[in-house]
């Protein structure tokens, strides 16, 4: 399967007949933002993504156009691997940096031993309620859209695999880890479970994708990178 990547050297796309590009999105972007950056790029209307992306979260994307747009659940399907930073002490409504800090805990009791006994809890197949800020529905309607009212709407807990969680460096309040799980994980989610199990709070300060399946970021253009690549080509 061909797939458009930084080490691509051939030319000849046909991105209305269907393509597949691997995109590094940076911070601040939804993922619908990177949709809409190639959909005029490339002058075409048959594009998607294989994978929301949080707009403060970077990393890969994998984007395909044109007939490759069924094959996006093939994608979709594939485990992921993530970076980041949880930060102790501290709590959001979004579970991350988006929203303004909504309790702040001593974390003094926290050690390391603590830590990696919270991280081994996440390991295996573990339970997940979707965040009330994000895109699952509820009666037509994307759960974020009801908490932005103030509505909170009640979710089912649905189960994830976490096949690898590293713990590569603690700088209380910032601990920095990575992560490898199945479709369908909320890192946001672990992160403030991990704060709750410790007693102090936590939310995610930092996250990137570095990987989905065999697929890396270090592979993946930026959308200026890859504006470069087309006029070039």
């Amino acid at each position: 399967m061909r797939m458009i990547t930084k080490k691509t050297k051939d030319s000849g796309f046909n991105f209305n007949t269907g393509e597949v590009i691997l995109v590094d999105k940076e911070k601040g972007f939804t993922s619908f933002d990177v949709i809409a950056k190639l959909r005029r790029i490339l002058k075409i209307k048959k594009i998607g993504h294989a994978g929301t992306l949080d707009p403060l979260a970077t990393g890969l994307l994998i984007i395909c156009t044109g007939r490759k747009t069924k094959e996006i659940y093939h994608y979709q399907d594939l485990n992921k691997k993530y970076s980041g930073v949880i930060t102790l002490g501290k709590s959001t409504p979004t579970m991350d940096s988006e929203t303004d800090f909504i309790e702040e805990k001593n974390f003094d009791n926290v050690t390391t031993e603590k830590i990696f006994d919270v991280r081994d809890t996440f390991l295996g197949k573990i339970s997940q309620i979707p965040p009330m800020y994000s895109a699952v529905k509820h009666k037509g309607k994307a759960l974020y859209k009801y908490a932005r009212k103030g509505i909170e709407i009640k979710r089912e807990p649905k189960e994830v695999f976490i096949s690898k969680f590293d713990i590569l460096k603690t700088d209380l309040p910032d601990i920095l880890f990575e992560i490898d799980c199945s479709k369908g994980t909320y890192i946001r989610v672990i992160a403030d479970d991990f704060g709750k199990k410790l007693g102090c709070g936590a939310y995610l300060k930092n996250l990137r994708r570095e990987r989905i399946g065999e697929y890396s970021v270090e592979d993946a253009f930026t959308i200026e990178e890859f504006t470069q690549f087309i006029n070039s080509n």
